[in-house]
């Protein structure tokens, strides 16, 4: 059974999650996860529609990726004001664990997607 690209994301997110928990104890626990939290709903979501879409369309997926991108901008910033001006988390830990969530998913979407212009390509 081959593992999926959301499997992968997720997996591996809530595995770091879980080692960086372990490391940082309870106090900081929330902060950690919900650095994940964002990048991780928004990278399953991304990576579902642009499969979804190369597969029955592959030329649009340019115009979804760059709609994507914007979209990606509002939620983000909506997403860390509240996280930290709302909740009101320790915004170190928070900001760290976001951007290392953020980079880190970002690098196994475009691994995933350099995967399917393979596959597609090879047909």
């Amino acid at each position: 059974m081959r593992l999926t690209p959301v499997g992968a994301m997720v997996g591996g997110s809530v595995a770091a999650w879980t080692g960086v928990a372990t490391l940082v104890g309870p106090s900081l626990m929330l902060e950690v996860l919900l650095g994940m939290l964002g990048p991780l709903v928004v990278a399953v979501v991304s990576w579902e529609m642009a499969q979804q879409t190369y597969r029955k369309n592959p030329e649009r997926l340019t115009g979804l990726m760059v709609t994507a991108f914007a979209g990606k901008l509002v939620f983000f910033g909506a997403y860390v004001a509240v996280m930290l001006q709302g909740v009101s988390l320790e915004p170190v830990p928070f900001v760290v664990s976001f951007t290392a969530y953020f980079i880190g998913l970002h690098v196994v979407e475009a691994l995933c997607l350099r995967r399917l212009f393979l596959e597609a390509a090879s047909r």
